[in-house]
């Protein structure tokens, strides 16, 4: 089968896509020590740009003491005493791939689809390396906010993503699992699909390009 004339590419963010989300793991470990839910996750988007966060997924910082101290600080500001490096190493550990979207890269590939990653990541001190480096030789294009020093929802990333695929935006289907995400790619002609549930959201990808799941 040919790929669909309107769209040759597809990309997907890692974490909470092809992996498991690192938004379940904050928010089991902000139940387990009483910190009201998604307190953690409306503090990172309300410190954007200069937040310990964004620092760390552009790059500016490693996954390591500096991260955790200046991190632990923030929240202390907003009244709660937590350990950042134990949040992040259940981060880490939720962070496995899930089969079913494994699955369907391999088919957008045989199918031929340019295939490419998107991830706001960043660079561990501890292994020396960009997380979630070893599924690189899976697509055609690994773009990695913490190597480039931005990260979404920065219009800049997806244009320099597609750039990267050869390919138009408007030519282009992005899966996240963040709405913010998501409405930047939109307002650039992306067609877009936020994962929830990935059968769902695989579901309503093969329906986008036409093909019988």
């Amino acid at each position: 089968m040919d790929p669909s004339p309107q769209i040759r590419a597809v990309v997907f963010d890692l974490g909470g896509v092809v992996l498991g989300s690192p938004l379940h793991a904050i928010a089991a470990f902000e139940a387990r020590h009483g910190v009201p839910n998604n307190t953690i996750n409306h503090h990172v988007m309300d410190s954007a740009p200069a937040g310990a966060w964004h620092l760390l997924e552009r790059g500016e910082i490693d996954l390591g003491p500096d991260f955790y101290r200046l991190f632990d600080a923030e929240l202390r500001s907003l009244g709660h005493d937590l350990s950042s490096e134990e949040m992040m190493r259940e981060v880490r550990a939720i962070s496995q791939p899930r089969q079913v979207m494994l699955d369907a890269i391999d088919r957008l590939k045989d199918l031929g689809y340019k295939v490419g990653a998107l991830t706001n990541n960043w660079k561990d001190a501890d292994r020396g390396a960009t997380s979630n480096a070893e599924l690189q030789d899976r697509f055609d294009v690994f773009v990695e906010s913490a190597r480039l020093e931005m990260r979404k929802p920065d219009p800049r990333i997806y244009e320099h993503t597609c750039r990267l695929l050869g390919v138009s935006t408007h030519e282009t289907a992005f899966l996240d699992d963040i709405g913010a995400n998501l409405k930047s790619a939109r307002a650039l002609g992306m067609t877009t699909i936020k994962v929830v549930d990935p059968d769902i959201a695989l579901g309503e990808l093969w329906r986008t390009l036409g093909i019988e799941a």
